[in-house]
């Protein structure tokens, strides 16, 4: 059993457990010390100055209660350490309270700043070291006995510094590791909100060309229209089984960094290609590449995304014009991708959100260890991207 996860667990049952052993010690200490048989030096004079109180609260009358109320006291110590130590310096110089006392000085050392600390030490020291003075009796041992209680109040004062050190330190980590998890999904979910885009407006073009087909030729013949209505169909099929796939992710519980949205790659590029010319683009593919399944995962996923993103791009800005897609390289050289298309006549309309897709698209591909560019000329768009092959 880990007694550190109980005390958290519990930690009124902790402040009893403290409350009764120093009970119990104090009462040790105190029957010890009547037989004759000091357990360790007194912090105080203790009766020394019994004659200022009147005598129904003496020592003699008062016998244990006043120390046995100290140690029940601890139980509140958590929460008001600098009064109750302050307020048990003071019973000391009458009562034998030193149990409660070193209890009560550790818990301040321990939860309280240096500089409260400090003070406190100072002023637990002060009975201590006038000790000889009030007794009026000078000698090695009355001496000795002094040095001794300043070193129990040091080494638990000393004591305490390093349990809160200690906890400090372990609070620290905790947040800094709370913080890294932040982060960690925090990215998880910015590489899925990604993902999401991607998906969803490679989709949904390719719905909104099919569906302007339709609208553009009304009179088109019943079988054309059933055609095109079919690929509008699967189309926005495929668009809600992507979606679900990602919110299937955002939903779980905790989005750990290893979530896995949808992944293709560039084995997929033909499928891509295939799905754009069915929506009535032309796309020309130039292709000299070594395996594709020997290329690292993240850089082939990296490559099809920025592939997707342009053809998406291209349907939004140029979706009269022809488009044509570069792939060369290899395990030295590294994988090149040009995308070309030239100006359209007419310019489409700008919807909301134009040009979030190169920023995200050159995001992507600095996080796979490449390099992007693109220009508008007069004459048409130039998009050129470099990935390395193996990371």
């Amino acid at each position: 059993m880990d007694l550190r996860q109980v005390w958290r667990e519990w930690p009124r049952l902790g402040d009893g457990l403290v409350a009764a052993t120093a009970a119990a010690l104090t009462v040790l200490v105190v029957r010890a010390d009547a037989a004759g048989l000091p357990l360790y030096p007194h912090l105080s004079a203790h009766a020394a100055l019994s004659w200022l109180l009147p005598p129904f609260w003496g020592v003699d009358a008062g016998g244990m209660a006043v120390p046995l109320l100290g140690c029940v006291a601890l139980y509140w110590r958590r929460r008001w350490p600098v009064a109750l130590a302050l307020v048990l310096v003071v019973l000391a110089t009458v009562w034998p309270t030193d149990v409660p006392l070193l209890v009560a000085l550790f818990t301040v050392a321990a939860r309280r700043p240096g500089r409260v600390t400090a003070g406190v030490t100072a002023f637990a020291l002060l009975p201590v070291l006038a000790r000889p003075f009030v007794t009026a009796v000078l000698s090695p041992l009355t001496a000795a006995t002094a040095v001794a209680g300043a070193a129990f109040v040091g080494g638990t004062v000393g004591w305490g510094l390093w349990v809160g050190g200690v906890r400090e330190r372990e609070s620290r980590a905790e947040r800094e590791a709370g913080l890294r998890a932040d982060r960690a999904r925090q990215q998880a979910r910015e590489e899925i909100a990604r993902e999401m885009h991607d998906v969803l407006a490679h989709r949904l073009t390719l719905l909104s060309m099919h569906a302007g087909a339709l609208e553009f030729h009304p009179g088109a013949p019943p079988a054309q229209v059933a055609e095109a209505a079919g690929v509008i169909r699967q189309s926005a099929s495929q668009a809600l089984e992507d979606l679900q796939d990602v919110l299937r992710v955002l939903r779980a519980p905790v989005v750990s960094p290893h979530a896995e949205p949808p992944q293709p790659s560039l084995g997929d590029l033909p499928r891509l290609i295939e799905e754009t010319r069915a929506a009535g683009a032309t796309v020309e593919v130039h292709q000299e590449l070594e395996d594709p399944a020997t290329m690292d995962p993240a850089s082939s996923r990296t490559a099809y995304r920025v592939l997707q993103e342009a053809l998406t791009n291209h349907r939004k800005h140029a979706p009269r014009t022809p488009v044509s897609l570069t792939l060369t390289g290899g395990r030295r050289a590294g994988l090149t991708v040009g995308v070309a298309n030239p100006v359209q006549r007419e310019p489409a309309a700008r919807g909301p959100g134009s040009g979030q897709g190169l920023i995200g698209m050159n995001e992507r591909v600095h996080l796979a260890g490449g390099r992007m560019s693109h220009r508008h000329t007069a004459t048409g768009f130039r998009l050129d991207v470099w990935l390395p092959w193996t990371r």
